[in-house]
């Protein structure tokens, strides 16, 4: 059934503008035909909406979501970022959520604790990339003193008009099923003229062992990426005057797409970060993980268009927004950049002579592909061969491929605005490494598919160091449900930064503080969608309060 987003736009507002009176709010969950530039899918919608409708909160406001499911399968509605009791989470199987049966209504009600940038998504099956997701605001009890004359969502997602079944059945048959990139012969001989039969020998050696191919930046491609539901053709346009300031909330919703993301001529000034307020950093560039949201305030001079330029980290694609004083008006949309390929020294092994493969205990990666999820092409499949002159000049290492004199945000540039109120040392350290085995398409904690984990059990109350090693070649998003960890980034103790999403680079380490703070059952897992389906979560457990212990 082909459905009119117009006529279904219009029903899914007038939905969110009631329902914002009374506090109380109802989402549909459906399905049916989308056209998205002429691709067409069976895609998730709620209240007719593909991607679904803004909600819009107000901190303190004690909200009831009713949430209808018209699926023939159970479904669920996480609400990514917020705190809340852990029966509402939308976790199915978890703190005694069974999830939404077709035909049936939950209520979600909770009181809301924050105020930022967040969004919804389901935690059911992989519906996520089918088209379950919408964003949240959450406007500050108090005025805040970011202010803007524009306040506009920007949302991020990776489109296909391929069942979500179908590209994890693909994956699980042959992990490399959507690397179009792979070296060829042609690749190895001219690697031997620039670099001697030695050094090249040596290379394809090393990343043979490991089963891995440095080309491989992207376990899917074939995407279509949208802003606000729209592609790039389509082209979303926020309005200004001249001098006006724009309050832009990236959310990036996809389900495996990393994105560097850009305005030409316009500077960028980073105001929060995952939905919480952090000191003003003026940037260039930010690369945007899988889930997490910056919030930037953007002061156009000029009356001309300006375009909201996201590419993805494989460079198959982007998407494509415009700020102008009018509609219609239009940009210049860059060219892609050239794409990047990764290095032994992205897993801090730097050309690896006399490196002892065998003692890669936590690195069960049989065939582990890649680094990073970029995913995509606009309308498109991505071309499948490189010439000579790309492949020699491209780009070599997780973080290449930025501009020379190009501020790029980094973590290490996150402050919190606030000052943060639990400053105790941690009680002990907690140790995940990331892993995987790509031969069979298996993603692991600890190596360790989640069913086979033991749960992660934390005392209330308790403040614990969680450091996260990324044994494979790949950047995993890691979340953590129900509470926020602060990252440890070189800020002082007092101004480290809250984050929901940490973002950890092949080969790297980071460690976050967590304090305890939510009883209950917590979903930790990588936000690649198909990481997680294919084992990459545990489950935290956060002790609850004895009687004697609350007294």
């Amino acid at each position: 059934m082909r459905v009119s987003l117009l006529v279904f736009t219009f029903i899914g507002l007038a939905f969110a503008s009631f329902a914002a009176k009374a506090g109380e709010y109802s989402l549909v969950i459906d399905r049916h035909d989308v056209d998205i530039g002429g691709r067409h899918g069976d895609m998730i919608i709620v209240n007719g909406q593909f991607p679904g409708p803004l909600l819009r909160f107000r901190e303190g406001e004690d909200v009831a979501i009713h949430v209808t499911n018209r699926l023939k399968d159970d479904s669920s509605v996480h609400w990514h970022g917020l705190l809340l009791p852990g029966e509402m989470d939308g976790v199915p199987g978890m703190n005694g959520f069974g999830g939404i049966a077709p035909g049936a209504t939950f209520t979600y009600h909770f009181k809301v604790r924050q105020s930022g940038t967040y969004w919804y998504h389901s935690h059911s099956g992989l519906q996520e990339q089918e088209g379950l997701a919408g964003p949240i605001v959450i406007d500050p009890a108090k005025p805040s003193g970011i202010q803007a004359a524009h306040d506009y969502v920007v949302m991020l997602s990776d489109f296909t008009d391929e069942r979500a079944d179908d590209i994890f059945r693909n994956l699980k048959a042959d992990s490399g099923y959507y690397n179009h990139s792979k070296r060829t012969a042609g690749d190895f001989f001219r690697g031997m003229g620039k670099d001697g039969i030695g050094a090249t020998l040596r290379d394809r050696l090393d990343w043979g062992e490991m089963r891995m191919d440095p080309t491989d930046l992207a376990d899917v491609t074939g995407y279509t990426f949208l802003v606000n539901g729209k592609s790039a053709s389509a082209n979303w346009t926020g309005l200004f005057k001249p001098g006006e300031r724009i309050r832009l909330r990236f959310i990036n919703a996809s389900a495996m797409t990393y994105f560097d993301l850009r305005i030409p001529g316009l500077k960028m000034i980073v105001v929060a970060a995952d939905g919480q307020n952090v000191m003003p950093v003026p940037v260039d560039e930010i690369r945007l993980a899988i889930a997490e949201t910056y919030d930037v305030i953007v002061t156009p001079k000029d009356g001309k268009a300006y375009t909201i330029f996201a590419q993805s980290l494989d460079r198959s694609g982007y998407a494509r927004a415009t700020l102008a004083p009018r509609e219609g008006m239009e940009a210049p949309v860059p060219p892609l950049r050239r794409r990047a390929q990764l290095t032994m020294a992205d897993m801090g092994m730097g050309s690896m002579e006399g490196m002892d493969h065998g003692s890669m205990s936590n690195m069960d990666m049989g065939g582990m592909d890649m680094s990073q999820m970029g995913h995509a092409a606009t309308n498109t499949k991505p071309k499948e061969s490189k010439s000579p002159a790309e492949e020699e000049q491209a780009p070599k290492g997780w973080g290449a491929g930025f501009p020379a004199g190009e501020k790029v945000l980094s973590y290490g540039d996150l402050k919190s605005l606030t000052p943060q109120k639990d400053l105790r040392e941690p009680s002990r350290e907690i140790i995940v490494h990331l892993t995987g085995n790509m031969e069979r398409y298996i993603w692991t904690l600890n190596g360790k598919k989640f069913g086979d984990a033991q749960p992660i059990e934390l005392k209330y109350g308790e403040r614990v160091k969680l450091t996260f090693v990324n044994d494979t070649m790949m950047a995993h998003p890691m979340h953590l449900h129900g509470m926020f960890v602060q990252l440890v980034n070189g800020q002082p103790a007092a101004r480290l930064p809250n984050k929901h999403i940490v973002s950890v680079p092949p080969g790297q380490s980071y460690s976050v503080l967590l304090t305890a703070d939510a009883p209950g059952e917590w979903a930790f897992h990588c936000h690649l969608l198909y990481h997680m389906a294919s084992g990459m979560m545990n489950k935290v457990v956060v002790a609850r309060m004895s009687a004697e212990a609350a007294r």
